[in-house]
Parts: structure tokens; C-alpha cells; sequence
């Protein structure tokens, strides 16, 4: 959630071109302007509150500028924020592994707001790879783009807490004073209600859980004179706790009052998202990799892809933290039957000089 770089352009005006995520600069204020949203039933897609803004993923760096630093300004290099530190830390490790970027190495990033079987989206990752084949000289991938698939703490089966409190009440990626800088909670769930993205990741309801997940939530009870109680909720069948929750929601935009209630048409979306990857067809031949254990992301739920697993490995890190973890690096180059060049890793990802602008998540266990 968040992973990519993403910018705000102008139609009116071609030279507009502002990244409006990640940025520590009138980050609350330029989030609300650019990114705050809302749901076109009729198109799938998710558009922006100003008729006149295209939010998109920069594809500089063969892609991975995106999904690399995610506030790649003088401010963050200066001051080494690592927690905008994408696959930054990968990234070098790949490079003093040999691999060359736009030959055997490319990104893609995403606009986390839509739909993970968005048309637009597909289509992208589609022309990705085949660049990436045709680039590494027709080297043989998922019979001809996917040789080796390694899938780091990917929520197959959903992630129900953290999908859960984020309809809930939001998500919020930075805590104690430096939240004052960055993006409000409040702020990122008027947005969350409007994307996909989010309601493709609630729990699935036909996957046997070994443990059901659950949803605390302390209510008052107008029968007991407003006395407050826990109640518990299968996180799998929230659909109703949605509804009440949301019923009033609602933000002001432009003078605007704009309803943000649950919004049942991007459910319906989604559960149709969960029917086709249930039904879809998949290969048997290649390796397949996980990464999971983290406080956002179920064991069961990261394992449950229906791929016959070749490995299991344990790693203790929190959900972020698995992208720079040293551990899982070995791990990665042990799968991919690589080694480093050098010892002492030098970066060789790209940071922009531009003007002051900042992010964003939570140990772990890892498969192959």
C-alpha cells in the first residue's frame, strides 16, 4: 500500500508536474488537493476529485525510479530517512549482484489507489515484461517472461486486520512527532473508501482459515445507557459494521460536500477480483517464492496462492523492514543463484535534487 512514486499532472497544462507522493513539504495539504478521489462505476476506475489532475507513476530508470526512494529529495538524502527507502536497499544489492538496469533489471510501479486487474494496469505490466524479454536477449520467463517468481509478503488471501482498521478508521504510516509532517490518518481514509485496491485486499470469505480473523471494536450500547462494549466481529462478514460506521462519512472539497459512504459498488468490484484469481489458470512449472510473517500481512494468507511451494524459510522482520532485511537478501540471492561483487554497498539508485518534499509499515516469515 503506497509502494510508488506517484505525480500530479495537469491536463490544462502540459509543464504541471508535481509528486504528490511520497513529500514531506504540504504533504496533508497537497494529498487532500491532488489525490483525495472518488470511484467511477461505470469505468472501474479511480478518479481525482479535480476533473482537471491525471495521477501517474513516473517510469524514469527503466521503472524503478518509482518504487525506489519514495521521496527522492535533497531533504531525504541529506538527512538519510530510510523509511522512504523503497526497494532502495535491493535495488543496490542487484546492481553488486551484476544485474544492469533496463538489460536484466526494471521496476514497476503502481497507482496504489486502483484496481489490481485495472485494464491500464495489466497492460503496463504486460509491455513491462516484454521489454524485460526482449532487453535480456529472449531469455525464457513463465515459459517465456517468468523464469523465477519471488512474492515478498503479497496478502493472496487478503489482510484482514490491517484492510479492516484502514475502512475503519484509515492508515497511518508514520507515528509520534514526525506524523505532524506527513499525511493524517484521517486524511488517508477518505481516500482508502474510494480505492479498490483496498477492498480487493478485505479477507476472503472462501478461504478456510485455521484461526478465523477477528475485528475487536468497543461500542456504545444505547440499551445499557451508552455503557461501552467490546464486540467482536468475523472479519471475513464486516459488510454491515462498513455500512453503519460509514454511513455519515463525508469530507468538504472545493466548498463541496461529497458523501463517502461504504461504498458497495467497489465491493461487488472486488468480489469479482477474488472469483477470477480463484479460477484462474496456473502454470506448474516454474519456482515459486514467499516472504511474509508481519504485522500486516497473515502467514496463512501470504502462503495460500495455490502454488506448489518449493522452500520455507523463517525471517524476524516487520513488513517494511522485509525489503532491506539482510536476511531475506541472502535468501534472494541463494534463489536466484547470484553473489556480490563488492562488500561495502555504494548506491547506484537515483536521487533527484528537488525541492523539499516524504512516507511511509511494520516479525516475519518467508517462503519458497
Amino acid at each position: 500500500m503506497g509502494g510508488s512514486v506517484l505525480h500530479a499532472r495537469r491536463r490544462s497544462d502540459p509543464k504541471f508536474d508535481l509528486r504528490v507522493w511520497v513529500r514531506i513539504l504540504l504533504a496533508d495539504l497537497e494529498f487532500k488537493k491532488y489525490l483525495w478521489s472518488l470511484y467511477n462505476a461505470k469505468t472501474g476506475y479511480v478518479e481525482s476529485l479535480d476533473d482537471d489532475v491525471e495521477i501517474v507513476v513516473p517510469d524514469d530508470d527503466h521503472g524503478l525510479f518509482a518504487i525506489d526512494v519514495l521521496d527522492p529529495s535533497w531533504f531525504v538524502e541529506l538527512l538519510h530517512l530510510t523509511m522512504v527507502y523503497h526497494f532502495h536497499d535491493m535495488i543496490d544489492m542487484l546492481l553488486d549482484c551484476g544485474y544492469e538496469k533496463g538489460t536484466t533489471l526494471f521496476g514497476y510501479g503502481y497507482d496504489f489507489r486502483q484496481s489490481n486487474r485495472i485494464d491500464k494496469a495489466m497492460a503496463g505490466l504486460r509491455a513491462k515484461l516484454e521489454t524485460a524479454y526482449k532487453a535480456s536477449g529472449g531469455k525464457k520467463i513463465f515459459s517465456k517472461y517468468v523464469n523465477k517468481w519471488i512474492c515478498i509478503a503479497c496478502p493472496f488471501q487478503g489482510a484482514p486486520g490491517c484492510i479492516n482498521d484502514s475502512l475503519l478508521t484509515g492508515l497511518q504510516f508514520v507515528y509520534g512527532f514526525e506524523s505532524f509532517f506527513f499525511v493524517s490518518r484521517w486524511a488517508m481514509h477518505q481516500l482508502l473508501v474510494e480505492c479498490p485496491s483496498i477492498y480487493e485486499m478485505l479477507p476472503n470469505p472462501n478461504f478456510e482459515w485455521k484461526e478465523k480473523p477477528i475485528v475487536q471494536v468497543w461500542r456504545k450500547n444505547p440499551e445499557k445507557d451508552g455503557t461501552v462494549e467490546l464486540v467482536l466481529y468475523e472479519a471475513t462478514d464486516c459488510v454491515s459494521l462498513f455500512e453503519e460506521a460509514l454511513q455519515n462519512n463525508e469530507l468538504n472539497y472545493n466548498g463541496k460536500t461529497i458523501a463517502l459512504p461504504f461504498n458497495m459498488s467497489i465491493y461487488k468490484w472486488a468480489t469479482e477480483t477474488r472469483r477470477i484469481l480463484e479460477n484462474a489458470q496456473l502454470p506448474d512449472t516454474p519456482t515459486y517464492t514467499y516472504v511474509d510473517g508481519d504485522c500486516t500481512v497473515p502467514v496463512e494468507s501470504a502462503t495460500a496462492d495455490g502454488f506448489p511451494a518449493k522452500e520455507r524459510v523463517g525471517v524476524r522482520a516487520d513488513h517494511r523492514g522485509l525489503l532491506c532485511d539482510e536476511n531475506v537478501f541472502k535468501f534472494l540471492k541463494k534463489w536466484l543463484g547470484v553473489s556480490e561483487n563488492t562488500r561495502g554497498r555504494v548506491s547506484k539508485s537515483q536521487i533527484m535534487d528537488m525541492p523539499p518534499e516524504r512516507i511511509p509499515d511494520q516479525g516475519t516469515q518467508m517462503y519458497r
